[in-house]
């Protein structure tokens, strides 16, 4: 993702580079992986070049009260930039939380850097620190998409690599004082909108401790597929690799019922 800060001449002297590197391209020919690579090159020199894509960066131009709903803090406005990148047509926009899966390591009263890695202190860090931005900032973000009539053509996916451990312990070698939860991957919650996703609809269920699925599990395959499908590309399809093997997009299922409640 560009910087809003990056220079002009430092993206031009890039963009000259390139050039040199494009007048060897008719040695280049017979390598199609180089091809491809040039390709996705000069699509990205064509999105930061894009003044509405760099524009969008430029958050001072937004109403005081919508940066508000956001929420001043580093999250809150990550999501209005995402909002804001989206108006633009830029296709996949990835907002991270935080800068650091620990920053409360560091500065443990700095909510901007506290991560989700909670180990320790995580009732404490949950209730001062991550929660309040994240329900302020997603909410505005969702909120922000629906009214301007943006959510049904922009799918949103909210989600971590893993879940945390139902089992509650103090974690010696990370800081902290109070306990926290381990990392746990049999159970995790990824929140989905827009795009023809159903309001309200919720797949699986655990059982009390949030420790296993009781109801039909889903896998990170799975939530592949329904990325790739609501993007309008088949997850049973195959691509080539640079050998040649033919290599499916998803071994996943959609998830359907996001779809049909």
């Amino acid at each position: 993702m560009p910087q809003p800060d990056l220079p002009q001449l430092r993206l031009d002297a890039r963009r000259n580079l390139l050039q040199q590197v494009e007048s060897s391209m008719p040695l280049l020919q017979e390598h199609r992986l180089l091809l491809e690579k040039h390709a996705m090159y000069r699509q990205a020199f064509d999105m930061l070049a894009n003044p509405r894509a760099r524009g969008a960066f430029d958050l001072s131009t937004e109403p005081e009260t919508v940066r508000e709903r956001y929420g001043y803090n580093q999250s809150g406005q990550a999501c209005l930039l995402a909002r804001r990148l989206a108006e633009a047509e830029v296709p996949l926009i990835t907002v991270f939380w935080s800068p650091s899966n620990r920053g409360q390591d560091r500065e443990p009263r700095n909510t901007d850097l506290w991560g989700w890695d909670t180990h320790n202190d995580i009732f404490d860090g949950l209730r001062d620190h991550l929660l309040p931005r994240f329900d302020q900032g997603f909410s505005a973000l969702i909120e922000d998409l629906d009214q301007r009539g943006m959510l049904e053509t922009t799918l949103v996916v909210c989600m971590g690599e893993f879940g945390r451990a139902p089992i509650v312990a103090l974690e010696p070698r990370f800081a902290g004082a109070l306990p926290g939860r381990k990392h746990w991957s049999s159970v995790y919650s990824i929140a989905f909108a827009g795009a023809g996703v159903r309001r309200g609809t919720i797949l699986g269920a655990s059982d009390d401790r949030g420790a296993w699925p009781t109801d039909q599990a889903w896998g990170p395959w799975d939530v592949t597929a329904t990325i790739f499908s609501a993007l309008g590309i088949d997850p049973s399809q195959h691509y080539r690799d640079p050998v040649e093997r033919p290599i499916r997009i998803s071994d996943g299922n959609v998830m359907s019922a996001l779809y049909t409640g």
